[in-house]
């Protein structure tokens, strides 16, 4: 039952943090438009490799932490210098993404599944979000950092991870104009998220030593 528990928690867990409009769902979805269905599938296999690895990575990383409540608030401070930054760049530095117009022109399996693997592995963010995640369930006793719960667990995030993928591109007309919008707004989306992940972490941030 309990190894049941982490299938499910991974799998909701990479639901609900893979399903908002982002760069790797909307090219998954992109691909399916301009060249079919088989090569948007070898893009999401390419991602979903990645997202294994980095959702291990991270449970590794936040096995080590948790026992360090220090580690935990300096990482806080990190993170929140990081996203700061972040915020600048995409609002005020970074150019705004051109539309793509015309056809794009078909590419091989091969070069999708390694595009996928590329943006997936140039999307940092699902590896704090794991550690705060597998954290948050370990205090509930929801999750243990055992070998076999980990392995679980990191096969149910792709599990979660694949369906909304393939939900993005069996239900491309849905969301068609969505991509088209996310495309050109970009820049501004990823600096709004990254400055409210920036102001709730200073916010914690705050709170601690003003307990202290």
């Amino acid at each position: 039952m309990n190894l049941l528990i982490s299938l499910v928690s991974g799998f909701i867990t990479a639901f609900i943090g893979i399903t908002p409009p982002g760069l790797l769902n909307m090219t998954a979805a992109k691909v399916n438009l301009k060249e079919g269905k088989k090569s948007a599938l070898w893009f999401v296999f390419g991602a979903i490799i990645i997202i294994f690895f980095q959702a291990y990575i991270a449970i590794l990383f936040a096995r080590f932490i948790d026992d360090r409540p220090d580690l935990v608030l300096l990482l806080r401070e990190i993170g929140c210098v990081v996203f700061s930054g972040l915020t600048i760049y995409f609002l005020l530095i970074a150019k705004k993404p051109k539309k793509i117009k015309g056809k794009i022109k078909k590419q091989s399996k091969s070069s999708r599944f390694f595009l996928g693997m590329l943006l997936s592995a140039l999307n940092f963010f699902p590896i704090p979000y794991y550690v705060l995640v597998s954290i948050t369930l370990s205090s509930y006793n929801l999750f243990s950092f055992d070998t076999s719960f980990v392995f679980i667990f990191v096969n149910g995030v792709v599990l979660g991870a694949f369906l909304v993928f393939y939900c993005y591109i069996a239900f491309l007309g849905k969301i068609q104009n969505k991509a088209d919008y996310m495309m050109r707004n970009m820049n501004t989306i990823i600096g709004t998220i990254t400055g409210l992940i920036a102001v709730v972490t200073l916010i914690n941030i705050i709170k601690h030593y003003m307990s202290i």
